[in-house]
């Protein structure tokens, strides 16, 4: 997968997705699946369900990324 900024054109770019399958989104945080699954049963982390199928926007995967980045000053 490609990093790229969003974009709203319509039809969006392939290379560019906007919705994560569950496996996808637990590597962008480096944890296991079963981890993710865990953090969106409680809430932590929010999804976007089509029936059956769960998937992660990009957009609130890096939100969540800049929210819990810790560090010194530079």
């Amino acid at each position: 997968m490609t990093r790229s900024k969003l974009t709203p054109d319509f039809p969006p770019n392939p290379d560019d997705p906007r919705l994560l399958t569950p496996r996808q989104a637990a590597a962008v945080f480096a944890i296991s699946p079963r981890k993710l699954w865990a953090m969106t049963a409680s809430g932590e982390i929010p999804c976007v369900r089509f029936g059956r199928s769960v998937r992660y926007s990009v957009e609130t995967l890096r939100q969540i990324i800049e929210e819990r980045m810790e560090g010194g000053n530079a």
